[in-house]
């Protein structure tokens, strides 16, 4: 495992950007669940419907459901992306456990139409923006990345999959017509998470153009571990300036998206004025797209 992933970055998960867009997410997805989701025994996707579901047949309270179920997850989470990764999800999670039980809201609405389109939407920003501050509210996207690496299929299918277990129970426990209703909010939750966070594409293209690429190059490679390509290029061509240009390497590589917005925040330490764009792939396969001595 590489120095990144052995260090916990303290800057980081204590950046008031972080602690302001976690407690934001923490904050919509104890909503959904209090005011929703949970009164009316809907379930979402992942370890959150787990937790549902086993509280509403056992009792056991819920929050410390939620912890227990995702530190498994977390502690892969920490093997493949990192020690920092791995706090701010714990910390995220211990964060949704408090809410939960401490913050009292009453149930917003006893229909089921607007509890799976509200609270499926409510529940699905909250994620992303947990996923924007750095770290993650359900252990199943983890388990889904290692899972790809086993059985080929793409982060979503494996998803997709679990889940559907997940509903198969609930239409057991709860009836065909809650479970149902559950996969409304599912799907209203993907949704949302994909407007906040611009897909669930398990790997991400980073194209990033900088006087600087030399500095670059080595921070994607040695500090984080991951491949690059160069495409040789030209940079300027400005308006005011369009005679002036300069020979520039463009620097290419692929990551998962939950290690998109550290690469992301580093570039720009090393070079506020980089020119980056992103496009999100379905699936990709060779090179170091995760390097097995290393996560």
């Amino acid at each position: 495992m590489n120095a990144y992933h052995n260090t916990i970055n303290w800057k980081e998960i204590l950046h008031f950007k972080n602690i302001f867009l976690n407690l934001m997410g923490v904050a919509f997805i104890t909503l959904a669940l209090k005011g929703f989701m949970i009164p009316n025994k809907f379930l979402d996707g992942g370890i959150i419907g787990v937790s549902i579901l086993i509280h509403k047949i056992t009792y056991f309270p819920f929050g410390v459901l939620v912890v227990l179920l995702n530190i498994p997850f977390i502690f892969l989470g920490r093997r493949m992306l990192g020690k920092t990764f791995a706090v701010q999800s714990f910390l995220t999670v211990l964060l949704i456990a408090i809410s939960i039980n401490f913050v009292h809201i009453e149930a917003v609405t006893s229909d089921k139409l607007l509890i799976a389109l509200f609270g499926g939407c409510l529940i699905g920003i909250g994620m992303g923006l947990c996923i924007r501050s750095g770290s993650t509210a359900d252990g199943i996207e983890i388990l889904a990345l290692l899972t790809t690496r086993k059985i080929g299929l793409n982060v979503s299918e494996v998803i997709f999959g679990l889940n559907t277990l997940i509903f198969l129970a609930a239409a057991i426990a709860f009836g065909i017509s809650t479970a149902l209703y559950s996969i409304v909010t599912y799907f209203a939750a993907i949704k949302s998470l994909d407007y906040i966070v611009h897909g669930l594409e398990q790997y991400t293209s980073l194209h990033i153009i900088s006087s600087e690429s030399d500095k670059i190059k080595s921070l994607i490679v040695k500090k984080f571990g991951k491949g690059i390509t160069i495409i040789k290029g030209e940079r300027g061509y400005l308006p005011d300036t369009f005679e002036v240009r300069h020979n520039c390497d463009i620097v290419v590589t692929v990551v998962t998206r939950l290690e998109l917005l550290r690469i992301k925040n580093e570039i720009g330490e090393v070079d506020p004025n980089a020119f980056m764009y992103i496009q999100y792939i379905k699936e990709a396969s060779g090179g170091i797209l995760r390097n097995k001595t290393k996560h």
